[in-house]
């Protein structure tokens, strides 16, 4: 028997990707998995190892797996709320751009992998004649990552639209079908942010009948008006900062007088205050140093603590 607790992390990294491979045939192995390459930030080195399952199942098998060899692990959808260190991530990547499965159950209910886009959630809304997820156009997230982080936009959230989540539980081996209340939802958290043992599978959303045009001219407007107020012609992973009680994080920062602040490549968008952007060449460095120095200027100038939103891997 192979005492795992005994390996070395390249040993151990190396006989992981070994039974993977084994156990599951129709995964994508990729070593040296480029983190800038597939992060809407484009900055951070490569994770050791990422892993493509073609199943829920198999990412459940996978993420037991690594459990079982101790080797770290995270779950990445469109990497869009996520920014990798300069050094890379010492772990495995369990990438969802596989798991797109995305059908109508019922007239207003629909179910979604993780790995199914927000627009294509949006756009399978349309087609049904079903409105409630117009907010998600635009988002550049993964179903996943929407249910992880609780994404939201122009009023809506996605705790407004799930009716039913399946997750599984690393811990106990074990797959979990919970109503929205199981997710404990709040502004940006949920329960997987809050225990990482848990990951999110899919989920069925409930809708309400609509008229396909007034829906169309809906996604047409918000994807719009993010044209119009968004950076979006830079890399970046969205909204940088949580809101912070009581205050519009943006507006603090614009009142501070940063915008366009820059640290290296990275700079303090001068369209929209809460977007920090790579304007070319940023490294991780440059933006976690820019992070601080804004942070530590609104705690001087106002005495309020701000958060990241967006997740540091590595």
């Amino acid at each position: 028997m192979i005492d795992r607790c005994a390996m070395s992390y390249p040993d151990a990294l190396k006989a992981l990707a070994s039974e993977i491979a084994r156990l599951l045939p129709e995964a994508v192995l990729v070593t040296d998995y480029p983190m800038a390459e597939h992060t809407t930030m484009r900055v951070g080195g490569c994770a050791d190892l990422a892993v493509l399952p073609e199943s829920t199942k198999s990412l459940c098998e996978a993420a037991r797996l690594c459990s079982l060899y101790r080797i770290p692990f995270a779950v990445l959808g469109r990497g869009s709320n996520l920014i990798c260190a300069d050094a890379g991530y010492r772990g495995v990547i369990l990438s969802t751009e596989r798991l797109k499965t995305i059908t109508l159950k019922s007239e207003t209910t629909i179910y979604a992998e993780c790995g199914v886009t927000l627009n294509a959630l949006a756009d399978s809304a349309l087609e049904a004649g079903l409105t409630g997820a117009e907010f998600l156009y635009g988002i550049p997230g993964s179903v996943g990552g929407g249910l992880t982080m609780n994404a939201g936009a122009y009023g809506g959230q996605m705790s407004d639209l799930v009716e039913c989540c399946e997750f599984f539980d690393v811990a106990r081996n074990l797959r979990v079908s919970v109503p929205v209340a199981g997710c404990r939802y709040g502004y940006r958290s949920s329960i997987f942010l809050s225990d990482r043992n848990l990951i999110a599978l899919s989920c069925t959303i409930r809708l309400s009948r609509g008229d396909s045009g007034e829906i169309r001219d809906l996604m047409r407007s918000h994807l719009s008006s993010r044209r119009e107020k968004q950076p979006l012609e830079y890399p970046s992973s969205g909204s940088f900062f949580k809101r912070c009680e009581g205050y519009f994080t943006a507006k603090l920062i614009d009142e501070a007088g940063l915008k366009g602040k820059t640290v290296g490549g990275a700079q303090i968008s001068e369209k929209h205050a809460g977007f920090l952007i790579n304007r070319g060449g940023a490294t991780c460095a440059d933006i976690l140093t820019l992070e601080e120095q804004v942070r530590s200027e609104l705690r001087r100038r106002y005495g309020v603590e701000i958060e990241r939103e967006v997740e540091l891997l590595g």
